[in-house]
């Protein structure tokens, strides 16, 4: 193919730009607007690498200094990101740059060619008004998923590590589930599992398991109001409700049953999370999932902490300190871990577990 503008990126160095442009946003909270045009079938027609060349030049000719274009995928899909555009105004920026482009197009290609363009837009950061929420984008996330193709057989050991575990696990923890599960029974009415729509990897929900440590049929405000204060930072260090609770546990809620106190201190209530990570939901170590109503409060690079890594049972967050740990800086922890993951990180931290559930520090 002809020599394109310099100012086009190879495919690696683009998906390079475009992760660390979405980092900044997710801090800087400025908007941008990242436009694919799939270009591949113009190569099918005579002289189409020179169109495609021409097509390049000419788009790479109406982006702003500040802009970035690239390819999306070597010689098939051009990219450009439009950094910095006012969130009011999305709507009107995307028909804009759609108008402008397509006039552009129109004075490149034959009308049979211009048929076979397609483009299409995507902003960042993405709402949050999705009910449930949808899986990751895999056009604003290319990073995480070739990262995950990249290294499929470290992720294939630590599948074979989890679904030993959590078999192992459910064998020879099965008197205990048997006992939990008639104390429940004795203690109090309603269901002995408590079943809640979490959120995992990239984003997508999952029906997850707990032993009930609660009245049935508790009312989730007292916990979401409670969310809320803690992700905002707005917990009194000075109440009862303060440092020593986490995200998921309350020190002092009334909705918890006696028998669901002892389950929670001793995180005896976890134990059938074992079988989302045989489902493969879960993993036995990552970083905790989120609520629902959690995710609804999280800032954009909040969000990265389930979308890099599988979540867990246990993790860095739960052998360094737990529900001590502010949440800002457990979401670190979170990105900490799934940067630097390996599996001999997953065994140090499983060693490291025991430790920390016997020593019940910060668990509630």
């Amino acid at each position: 193919m002809r020599e394109c503008p310099p100012r086009v990126l190879p495919e690696q160095a683009f998906v390079r730009t475009l992760c660390m442009e979405r980092r900044r946003t997710e801090r800087s909270l400025q908007p941008f607007l990242l436009m694919l045009v799939d270009i591949k079938t113009v190569l099918d027609y005579p002289n189409g690498e020179n169109a495609v060349c021409e097509i390049v030049r000419a788009l790479s000719s109406v982006t702003r200094e500040t802009d970035i274009c690239g390819w999306f995928t070597q010689n098939a899909i051009l990219a450009i990101v439009f950094i910095e555009i006012p969130s009011r105004t999305r709507e009107l920026v995307e028909d804009a740059v759609e108008s402008k482009i397509w006039a552009i197009l129109r004075q490149q290609l034959r009308i049979d060619q211009l048929a076979k363009i397609r483009i299409s837009f995507e902003f960042f950061p993405e709402t949050q008004d999705k009910k449930p929420p949808t899986p990751a984008n895999q056009r604003l996330y290319p990073d995480l998923y070739r990262k995950d193709l990249k290294a499929r057989g470290p992720h294939a050991i630590k599948r074979v590590v989890d679904v030993f575990g959590s078999l192992t696990a459910l064998v020879l923890l099965s008197p205990v589930f048997t006992l939990i599960a008639l104390l429940i029974r004795l203690t109090s009415k309603g269901p002995i599992l408590f079943r809640q729509t979490r959120v995992g990897q990239y984003g997508i929900p999952f029906t997850f398991f707990k032993f009930r440590s609660m009245h049935s049929g508790s009312n989730p405000e007292i916990h979401q109001e409670y969310v809320k204060r803690f992700i905002a930072g707005n917990t009194n260090p000075n109440s009862s409700e303060g440092p020593e609770k986490g995200i998921y546990k309350l020190t002092s809620d009334p909705r918890v049953l006696p028998f669901g106190r002892f389950l929670r201190r001793t995180s005896l209530d976890e134990l059938p999370q074992f079988w989302n990570v045989l489902r493969g939901e879960m993993s036995l170590v990552g970083p905790r999932p989120a609520t629902l109503y959690e995710l609804e409060l999280y800032q954009p690079w909040h969000r990265r902490r389930i979308l890099e890594a599988k979540p867990g049972i246990t993790g860095l967050w739960q052998v360094n300190g737990r529900s001590k740990v502010a949440f800002d800086e457990m979401v670190r922890l979170d990105l900490r871990y799934a940067k630097a993951w390996s599996i001999w990180l997953d065994f140090k931290i499983i060693l490291r577990t025991p430790k920390a559930l016997f020593s019940r520090e910060g668990a509630y």
